[in-house]
């Protein structure tokens, strides 16, 4: 079709375009911390006792800006990842360990600030940690071999199986879509329209689950097709990466999730290419394959292929009505990399006439990519409040829209923006990388035409 040949050819010099005005009024007017809770300072409310093979506490809380999802008023679920694998200690698992699973429940506590360098003020409060487990046994690594004993947490019971971030918690016979593997590297979260269910993706496969919110039970796993999988699985990425020539990329799998506001979709799009897509070399290694999943019955409905422009890969994706979507682009440059950010930008996307690349290799796919328009340039809107782009998290990784608040010109609505600090929080110094939260107003003029349509979580809030 001719116009998506030209979208498909054009989607650079469109992002640089719009760079100058999309994001012109999108402004940053609130940011805070959250560094601790009740149980302590970096201490989540899990009630887990003692270390992880590395050393670190069980409790530990960091990370919290792998996913952000907004259930109602001030209430935020916040997730982390598979836990704190940033500091060296075995390298035959990636430095992982039986990290598990969970999600926070935090209170934003978004006011007006008056006289204060931003309009609001954010005092994050965190209420409640759930762990994830599921109620059949789950397959953990032996350990044998790798220098490490197993991998199955101690808190485990015979209704009570933990997922864990460890990287050999897996079955060697089965690709990376078996449902039994207790590794899970959660990089997303978005609660259901009816407040009971939440659902996480992940990085290892099979990429996206159903948890029930108040429990952290695992009630079903999505099946995505084949393509999206490993064959050869090892607890380290580079050998995954070395030994398979189709799938997704190592520790680059389901980065983003979203959910359309009427409750009936889940929109996820990978960080990077799959094995096979890159392998075509061209636009094809710039090719992300986005899958569209119907909530009732499980069934994968489309895939849409989305090209990278700036970023090396992308982060996250949230709906802003029921087509279409904001994505996070961004590279690791920034606070956490001892370096300056330099790519975090959110890019607009359209669906409603996207053409599905099911059937289509990698360089068909990328011809048929859907267009992108920039809506925030986040390195931009920070640094004209005076943070110094070293000050701007290098992993921008979490994404929801919140409440709207009332300014002096009118409504503003809100979107929160978290970072993954890779549990590092470096107590003290220059380097200091605390769970961040930053929220941006917008108005519907902002916003090009689209029309922003707020997912409304019914019951079951508290």
């Amino acid at each position: 079709m001719k116009k998506v040949s030209i979208a498909a050819l054009t989607v650079a010099a469109l992002a640089i375009s719009t760079a100058s005005s999309a994001d012109a009024q999108v402004a940053l007017i609130a940011k805070g911390t959250l560094t601790g809770s009740s149980a302590g300072s970096y201490a989540d409310l899990s009630g887990l006792k003692g270390k992880l093979e590395n050393g670190a506490a069980a409790n530990l809380l960091g990370g919290l800006g792998s996913g952000l999802a907004h259930v109602s008023g001030d209430e935020f679920l916040a997730l982390p990842d598979r836990g704190p694998n940033a500091m060296p200690f075995d390298s035959n698992i990636d430095d992982t360990v039986s990290y598990i699973n969970r999600f926070h429940t935090v209170r934003m506590h978004l006011k007006a600030n008056p006289g204060g360098a931003l309009p609001y003020a954010i005092t994050p409060e965190l209420e409640s940690t759930t762990l994830l487990y599921n109620f059949s046994p789950l397959v953990y690594g032996t350990g044998d071999g790798l220098g490490v004993g197993s991998g199955e947490p101690a808190l485990n019971r015979p209704w009570r199986h933990y997922f864990t971030g460890r990287s050999d918690n897996f079955d060697a016979d089965h690709t990376s879509g078996y449902s039994k593997d207790a590794r899970f590297d959660t990089e997303s979260i978005r609660v259901s329209n009816d407040g009971l269910r939440v659902y996480i993706s992940d990085e290892y496969g099979p990429y996206v689950y159903e948890f029930a919110r108040f429990g952290g039970y695992r009630l079903r796993s999505f099946r995505l097709p084949e393509k999206f999988f490993v064959s050869t699985l090892s607890p380290q990425g580079a050998v995954e990466i070395a030994n398979n020539s189709t799938g997704r990329v190592a520790n680059k799998g389901m980065e983003g999730l979203a959910i359309t506001p009427d409750g009936k979709k889940l929109v996820g799009i990978m960080q990077n290419a799959l094995i096979q897509d890159a392998a075509e070399k061209g636009a094809a290694a710039n090719l992300l394959r986005i899958v569209v999943l119907d909530v009732k019955s499980g069934r994968t409905l489309h895939e849409y292929g989305y090209l990278l422009t700036t970023g090396s890969g992308v982060s996250e994706i949230v709906a802003l009505n029921n087509h279409e979507f904001l994505v996070d682009e961004r590279d690791g440059k920034g606070l956490g990399d001892g370096s300056n950010a330099k790519v975090k930008q959110i890019f607009k996307i359209d669906l409603a006439d996207a053409v599905d690349i099911s059937d289509m290799n990698g360089t068909a796919a990328a011809s048929a990519a859907v267009p992108k328009a920039l809506f925030l340039d986040v390195v931009k809107a920070l640094t004209a409040t005076g943070m110094t782009a070293a000050q701007i998290p290098a992993k921008i990784e979490g994404l929801a829209f919140g409440p709207d608040v009332v300014s002096k010109s009118g409504k503003l609505h809100t979107l929160w923006v978290a970072n993954d600090n890779d549990f590092l929080e470096d107590y003290s110094g220059p380097n200091t990388n605390p769970n961040q939260f930053f929220v941006f107003g917008f108005t519907d003029s902002d916003l090009g035409g689209s029309k922003y349509v707020p997912q409304e979580v019914r019951g079951w809030v508290f």
